[in-house]
């Protein structure tokens, strides 16, 4: 199908698809259940979802596959030995394959969870998808440009099968109590939001280390990974989502300002890539102002600093997580208080805020998989919505139209960066039916 492209006065083609919200949310935000007529028919007659697992470095610390009930793990796959030794440890699966590209061939796999690279995530879900299995994809969606997006999306639409992105901001511990206390009420509208991803010290992470390989075998030592040079506004997933997955609003508009230096890195990427950090003002479809900075290179302390602004009251996380962790929920008093020149208002009431252990909530995950995982208690979570919403033949929480929400406004920002803080239209994407 062809899709009508209008050009915004920033000359990048962009597609206006109004995104349709959908209805019937459960407090915690699991979306209502699809009719799609693909998922039903893909269904098996074995109780169990049989998932294939690519990527070893990440995908390793998915254990729940294995823990959850409805789950079986029959097969993985990593181009790199010590990786997939260590798939085959964590699994406990001794069927391998050489390649993703050989693992979707596989007629008793319903699923794959791919958990390769950035820059491949769109080419591998896709040769999922079209050889007839679900995909659980990490982050994000896509990178680099609308077009990809949409390539993504037409597979998805085509094939009626289930696509879900691995967002962990989505499930994790602070996320699950500002959703809580928003549905609540106790927020009332959220009418500013601002958040951060600090993650300087990245650059450990642009060249192989040579331990993946054979045993004696410094495999591609020295070499560049995919992270080198990659844009900060390629990654912007993980803090949209504390929006977008929390009020259920668009970000729809932004002008967004990058820093770089003379770093050779800066100047030499395969992405053309000028900027360590980038700062990006949105406006949402409601109109309330959001605010996300990602920074890769910068003297801040590492984690998701992020706050909440509601008519009732705000949420404030460092979100640094584990013992660092310290929330706050603040409230105009009914007290007075003066500042700093005498001036008289209204105190502030700060409660400090004991962060809830999500995991341990029945009912919310099988017995089986309460236990704590990585990304702020994020990793099981997502396993089991990713699981549950296929035995049950429903929509996911993070599908492909909620995947490219979170996405595309990063990939729109990095744009507005290279044009000097240019404000532009992000697109939209409604879902069918």
């Amino acid at each position: 199908m062809k899709r009508k492209i209008h050009h915004s006065d920033a000359g990048l083609a962009q597609t206006r698809r109004t995104f349709l919200k959908s209805s019937g949310l459960a407090a915690l935000g699991a979306a209502a259940p699809s009719t799609l007529l693909g998922q039903r028919l893909n269904l098996k007659k074995s109780p169990k979802v049989r998932v294939g697992i690519a990527g070893g470095r990440f995908g390793s610390s998915f254990g729940a596959f294995k823990l959850h009930p409805d789950c079986e793990v029959v097969a993985v796959t990593d181009l790199r030995p010590k990786r997939l030794e260590r798939m085959v440890k964590t699994f406990e699966c001794t069927h391998t394959y050489p390649s993703l590209e050989e693992m979707i061939k596989d007629p008793n796999i319903d699923a794959i969870a791919v958990f390769t690279g950035a820059p491949d995530h769109v080419d591998h879900a896709t040769k999922v998808l079209r050889h007839g299995k679900h995909v659980l994809s990490a982050v994000p969606a896509c990178i680099g440009s609308i077009e990809e997006a949409e390539r993504l999306l037409d597979v998805v639409e085509s094939t009626g099968l289930t696509y879900m992105m691995a967002e962990t901001s989505y499930y994790r511990d602070y996320m699950m109590s500002a959703r809580d206390f928003y549905n609540k009420g106790l927020l009332g509208d959220i009418y500013y939001f601002e958040s951060a991803y600090h993650h300087p010290g990245l650059k450990s992470l642009y060249y192989e280390t040579g331990a993946d390989g054979e045993d004696g075998d410094q495999w591609k030592k020295g070499q560049r990974t995919w992270r080198y040079g990659f844009p900060p506004g390629y990654y912007y997933t993980h803090n949209v989502s504390y929006i977008t997955g929390l009020t259920g609003e668009r970000l729809v508009e932004v002008s967004a300002t990058g820093w770089g230096d003379d770093d050779p890195i800066m100047k030499d990427n395969s992405y053309g890539n000028p900027f360590w950090n980038t700062y990006a003002q949105f406006t949402t479809d409601k109109g309330h102002a959001a605010r996300i900075d990602v920074v890769w290179n910068s003297p801040v302390k590492a984690g998701h600093p992020t706050r909440w602004l509601g008519t009732m009251a705000g949420f404030e996380t460092n979100g640094t997580g584990g013992k660092g962790l310290k929330s706050e929920i603040v409230h105009q008093s009914r007290e007075k208080g003066n500042d700093d020149v005498g001036y008289s208002h209204a105190a502030n009431g700060i409660e400090p805020y004991k962060q809830e252990a999500w995991y341990e909530r029945e009912g919310l995950l099988p017995p089986e998989l309460r236990l704590p995982s990585g990304h702020g208690g994020s990793h099981n979570f997502l396993v089991h919505e990713f699981v549950d919403s296929i035995a049950k033949a429903r929509r996911p929480a993070i599908d492909i139209y909620e995947a490219l929400a979170y996405t595309l406004p990063g990939i729109v920002a990095h744009q507005s960066a290279l044009r000097g803080g240019e404000k532009m239209k992000i697109p939209q994407y409604e879902r069918k039916g």
